[in-house]
């Protein structure tokens, strides 16, 4: 599969686009837990994220986004494919792509966060090396949330 892979931010509007299709998800996914996990998911401040193309597909049709987390870790934030596009390993390909983008930075670390409802991303981060950690920061003591890590080499 010929994916391209482009680096932007979070004012690029496929970006913006994705997200919506993402936190419209999220809503009926979470339910009444939405409005707590919203408020960590903002994308004003994402300087460093992914977007994913398919030939003869116009718009991106994935994304992913990582943020500093620590000195030494950044965090995963904004994983989403377009559902007729999922199955073809383009999530793995994004989260490969941003954990070679976190290690150009500097970084030794990727953690996340992600919801006990999001079976897709359950599969996805142990398929790619991920171990579940800790709940950190405000997800300490939430129980739908499972945190993951992995350290880069």
């Amino acid at each position: 599969m010929p994916l391209q892979i482009i680096q932007t931010d979070a004012s690029h509007p496929h970006f913006v686009a994705l997200v919506r299709q993402l936190d419209a998800d999220l809503a009926l996914r979470d339910g009444d837990e939405h409005t707590f996990y919203a408020q960590f998911n903002g994308i004003a401040h994402l300087q460093h994220v992914l977007l994913a193309y398919l030939p003869a597909q116009p718009e991106a049709v994935a994304c992913g986004a990582i943020k500093p987390f620590d000195s030494e870790s950044v965090e995963v934030k904004r994983m989403w494919v377009v559902p007729g596009f999922r199955g073809q390993g383009i999530a793995s390909a994004l989260l490969q792509q941003l954990e070679q983008w976190a290690l150009a930075l500097g970084y030794q670390r990727c953690v996340l966060e992600t919801g006990k409802k999001q079976v897709e991303a359950l599969h996805l981060y142990p398929k790619n090396g991920y171990r579940i950690t800790a709940n950190y920061g405000q997800y300490i003591g939430i129980d739908n949330s499972v945190c993951f890590e992995k350290w880069l080499s």
